[in-house]
């Protein structure tokens, strides 16, 4: 059963091979709460967020699939998707 804070970040990609999983539901109120909380659930992600905070360049965030996350401090709304996907480009 969710909480009244959990959002679900799905998992495409490098970031599912290294999570193990396609889909976790978290407690976090911003992107950057979220993705703490993943690397601390998952720690094959141990790297998600750069020492300044952003977000890794080789991840891409996209909120409820419609765009992409580019502040980590937004708040989000409960039950909402991310999408952690690669950035690398695919062949």
């Amino acid at each position: 059963m969710m909480a009244a804070s959990d959002v679900i970040v799905e998992l495409f990609g490098v970031p599912r091979a290294k999570a193990g999983r396609a889909e976790i539901t978290l407690p976090a109120a911003t992107a950057s709460e979220a993705l703490a909380a993943l690397e601390a659930a998952c720690p094959g992600l141990g790297e998600l967020r750069r020492p300044d905070g952003r977000l890794a360049p080789q991840y891409l965030l996209s909120l409820d699939g419609e765009r992409f996350v580019t502040d980590l401090a937004e708040p989000l709304r409960p039950g909402v998707h991310l999408l952690l996907l690669s950035a690398d480009a695919g062949g």
